[in-house]
């Protein structure tokens, strides 16, 4: 079985370009050491350290729908919804490997964990339910 490096997500609300279209399906690939050191030699985040995230997210989105470049100006122009999302999503992917939720059925109460990472609809995780 391969490493996985690139995630899938679905922001919550989406991108919107200029042309008014959305975008709310993309990839994040894990974060590098490198990317982690380089924005901090930035002036923007030597200004404010809270724009360190908006370099960082910049650096490892690595396709949101139709945008061919991701930059910062695409991460500061984010809902803020999907800016915390992504913040969360990153730290799950990086610090604590693909994340889960822990879910109940409603018809038969059986409880199970769910992949976030699985693409979209999600992967039940135990037993059948």
């Amino acid at each position: 079985m391969a490493f996985q490096t690139e995630y899938p997500f679905t922001l919550p609300r989406g991108f919107v370009d200029s042309e008014g279209n959305v975008h709310k399906h993309g990839v994040m690939r894990l974060a590098t050491a490198k990317d982690e050191i380089i924005p901090l030699q930035d002036y923007r985040v030597q200004a404010n350290r809270a724009y360190l995230v908006i370099i960082l997210l910049s650096r490892v989105i690595v396709k949101l729908g139709d945008v061919r470049y991701i930059d910062t100006d695409i991460i500061e122009n984010l809902f803020s919804t999907d800016l915390a999302y992504l913040q969360e999503f990153y730290r799950r992917v990086n610090e604590e490997g693909a994340p889960k939720v822990h879910a109940k059925c409603p018809s038969c109460q059986h409880e199970f964990d769910i992949d976030l990472l699985g693409g979209g609809e999600g992967r039940a995780v135990g037993q059948g339910g």
